[in-house]
């Protein structure tokens, strides 16, 4: 039996806030479980208001924040155990992260092409000024780019959808599995998210990248997700089928997300 791609079971954070003396502790996450198939490509949505915990929760599956309870597989193996340095770069081969701010995940004074040749040279094993060229270049076209476009230049030379798709060509040169977009367009114009979004479908389209999305967004969430689980302070209150869950949610929090995000014209079309 072909073990699945992602499972989370029953994962908990905690975290201390305090003194010595009055020490308490913050629930971020409680008591999350789910699943990813490994056969099936698909887009998992996470949602849920500021401090929810569904950013705490992509951090655990990055493997940068370790979870106080539960486990965390990856194809069978448990992450959270992971210790050798080889075994961390396979792991990170495989899962990529999209973060939220584009402008933040490159060092403004440096050259953007330079860490995607890093990258190409670290992940995708390519030796040669020609070889890493082509890599780069056919990474960028995945996201209708090109090194061509972008060769040389600086980060505050693109907009943020650029920047933003750049991030995910670098994502996508280890050929990974599974990507995790934490907020992945709250930072990008309005005008330019569905492009982002729509790439999210096309990667699982064509490349067989499962996507895992963090949003507050309900919107975007019901046009490219297969599956959902929204969040409320930490727990999960309701999951499954993201078109049934978002047309007829059932936890109140739920239907007062729906009411309070959704624009007008959005909520009618859910509710058709």
């Amino acid at each position: 039996m072909t073990a699945p791609l992602l499972e989370v079971a029953h994962v908990s954070k905690s975290f201390g806030r305090g003194g010595l003396l009055r020490a308490k502790s913050i629930q971020a996450v409680d008591d999350v479980s789910f699943q990813l198939d490994a056969d099936r490509p698909v887009i998992f949505t996470i949602i849920g208001e500021s401090g929810s915990g569904k950013s705490t929760l992509a951090r655990m599956i990055l493997t940068i924040t370790p979870p106080s309870a539960g486990t965390i597989r990856f194809r069978g193996g448990d992450v959270t155990a992971i210790r050798a340095n080889a075994a961390r770069l396979a792991f990170m081969a495989q899962v990529q992260p999209i973060f939220q701010n584009p402008f933040e995940a490159f060092n403004p004074l440096k050259r953007i092409d330079g860490y995607l040749f890093t990258a190409a040279r670290r992940f995708a094993e390519a030796n040669g000024v020609a070889a890493i060229d082509a890599c780069v270049d056919t990474a960028l076209k995945h996201v209708g780019l090109s090194l061509a476009e972008i060769r040389g230049r600086f980060p505050h030379e693109l907009s943020g959808g650029q920047l933003q798709r750049v991030s995910v060509a670098r994502a996508l040169l280890p050929k990974p599995s599974l990507i995790v977009a934490d907020e992945p367009v709250s930072m990008v114009d309005a005008s330019l998210r569905m492009s982002i979004v729509n790439l999210f479908r096309s990667l699982r389209d064509t490349l067989g990248i499962s996507i895992i999305y963090i949003t507050h967004d309900l919107a975007t969430a019901y046009y490219i997700s297969d599956e959902i689980v929204i969040m409320e302070k930490g727990r999960v209150v309701e999951a499954g089928d993201a078109r049934r869950v978002l047309a007829a949610p059932q936890h109140p929090y739920s239907r007062q997300l729906k009411e309070a995000i959704l624009a007008p014209r959005v909520a009618a079309t859910l509710d058709t």
